[in-house]
């Protein structure tokens, strides 16, 4: 099972959602192990590359909580792969759990810290952007790396819906601290036109508390984020994103 949870990128987007179902749904049948929860686990960090359908999702999700409410881990982190589900792809799960309880509210004062969030990066060209200058747009912030897969996935999308609302006040702004050649290289061999910014150090991954790439967030024109994925998003996804913000 591990093997073709690690193979489910390879597989056409047509036929990944069934087949993370079926994984989802094996994988619950298993007796309780510290080797269920991995699995459960691994298919959860997978899952969520992208629309696989909601219902397809929700398996995934259900069987995570079971495998954490057989097992009860002591680590945090099977909780905050739970809650990150619950809080940010909406799906329904409750754990009347102390960790679940406290990795909901740990998301919840993320979140929080985020908004009070400001930087200033300079994009391949040199000029600087200022996050708390660009109030009175709409901006999406996609922090990505040049080696990871599913960030170069979504980077057409994210050109596209650049160019369809940018005169409208809608702002792309990549971040990446990847080494600044290689980041110059894939965007002009790419064509990417929306600015993207490098962040020597991680300074702003760190501030905005990014543990996993890719990761959206979009922020309205009164400067608060709005909406946020936790992988990878196709472009109707994105467009639901921007909803949030009064785009359409």
């Amino acid at each position: 099972m591990a093997d073709r949870i690690g193979k489910l990128r390879s597989l056409p987007d047509s036929v990944r959602g069934n087949a993370q179902r079926e994984l989802a749904l094996e994988i619950r049948a298993l007796p309780s192990s510290a080797n269920k929860l991995r699995l459960a686990m691994g298919l959860a960090g997978r899952a969520t590359e992208g629309d696989f359908g909601r219902d397809n999702l929700q398996e995934v999700t259900t069987t995570l909580g079971k495998a954490i409410a057989e097992l009860k881990p002591a680590s945090q982190d099977p909780y905050l792969e739970l809650a990150s589900l619950v809080r940010y792809e909406h799906m329904n799960e409750s754990m009347d759990s102390p960790e679940f309880i406290a990795a909901m509210k740990r998301l919840e004062e993320e979140d929080e810290a985020r908004n009070s969030v400001s930087f200033t990066l300079a994009d391949l060209n040199g000029k600087s952007w200022t996050l708390k200058d660009l109030k009175g747009k709409v901006v999406m912030l996609n922090f990505w790396a040049t080696w990871c897969p599913p960030c170069r996935k979504e980077m057409p999308d994210l050109e596209a819906l650049y160019k369809q609302f940018e005169a409208e006040g809608f702002v792309v702004l990549g971040v990446s601290d990847d080494d600044p050649d290689k980041v110059r290289e894939f965007v002009q061999k790419q064509g990417i036109t929306y600015p993207v910014l490098l962040d020597p150090g991680s300074k702003v991954n760190h501030m905005l508390q990014i543990e996993g790439i890719p990761k959206t967030f979009v922020y309205s024109r009164e400067g608060k984020i709005v909406s946020q994925s936790i992988d990878m998003r196709t472009k109707n996804q994105f467009l639901t994103m921007l909803q949030a913000a009064g785009l359409k």
